[in-house]
């Protein structure tokens, strides 16, 4: 059987502004869904989900259709991807490679 997952409602009214975004996006592109289905190559009903802001579509698949409609997700010019991804890259460098739980007690009683 499959697990419920459980979201905060900060990241449920994420999905529900992405997905009214993305309808908006294709309405005012005058694409019906099918259209931009097909164009995204998943079926309408994922789409629908999609639109209704329910988790459980492929993060990939979402940030296409948002592509297709025009919804920016990022800034898309290639010099500003770089440079973002680059800052990441540094930072990543400078955190540690593995977070563990730690095992000693902190005595924080003073």
């Amino acid at each position: 059987m499959k697990r419920k997952r459980s979201y905060s409602r900060v990241t449920r009214q994420a999905l529900l502004i992405l997905g009214k975004l993305i309808k908006v996006g294709r309405a005012e592109r005058g694409m019906t869904a099918q259209d931009l289905a097909d164009r995204a190559g998943i079926s309408r009903t994922t789409l629908y989900t999609i639109e209704k802001g329910e988790p459980g579509s492929e993060i990939g698949t979402v940030f296409e259709v948002a592509a297709l409609v025009g919804v920016r997700l990022f800034e898309y010019d290639e010099r500003t991807l770089a440079m973002h991804k680059a800052r990441l890259d540094e930072k990543l460098t400078l955190l540690p490679q593995s977070v563990r739980t730690s095992t000693q007690e902190v005595d924080d009683d003073f």
